[in-house]
């Protein structure tokens, strides 16, 4: 594991935050913003002449498809990870959703992982996979991944990953009865 500079050991009691961050998402937030602003000039300066239902749908359509890459993309720009002493939680966006929430008595175990990649999970945002589980991912990177008592895992891309698996594993140590800290 590497050495961050912000990497002190966090006591028990206090909470641990981290974050991912993924610019090129702004790149997609605003090709929806340009088919928000096609619906709009559709509707504002067409002439009316093909039929009132093609340019309905042809409005609706730019509108939503727009709205829909901008909410979706937006919602995974950044994600947020808390460890305090009872859960871990990832919030999404800057509205925080989606929200998962964690609690800790049902994490058996935190990996570090150096690269998680969108292609490994079919892409960015919150992602679900038989196989491997399921995933936050907003950028390519380090990453922790939970192994949850009921086998399933959680896969979250975030930075200073290895900080935040050295915490979860110190507070799984705690709970247990007679373990040293």
């Amino acid at each position: 594991m590497r050495d961050h500079p912000h990497d002190e050991d966090v006591p028990l009691t206090e909470v641990w935050t981290g974050r991912a961050t993924n610019r090129a998402q702004w790149l997609l937030a605003l090709g929806g913003a340009a088919f928000l602003a096609l619906g709009v000039e559709l509707a504002v300066d067409s002439a009316w002449t093909s039929g009132i239902a093609p340019l309905v749908m042809a409005v609706v359509g730019c509108i939503a498809a727009g709205l829909l890459v901008i909410f979706g993309t937006l919602a995974f720009v950044h994600v947020a990870v808390k460890v305090d002493q009872d859960c871990l939680e990832v919030r999404c966006g800057h509205i925080g959703l989606p929200r998962r929430r964690i609690p800790l008595a049902q994490v058996a175990g935190a990996e570090f992982v150096a690269r998680v990649t969108p292609c490994q999970w079919g892409g960015w945002g919150y992602r679900w996979r038989p196989e491997k589980g399921t995933a936050v991912v907003v950028r390519r990177g380090e990453g922790v991944v939970l192994r949850l008592w009921d086998g399933h895992t959680f896969t979250i891309t975030v930075d200073n990953a290895e900080a935040a698996v050295r915490i979860i594993r110190d507070r799984l140590h705690s709970t247990i009865p007679g373990a040293a800290h």
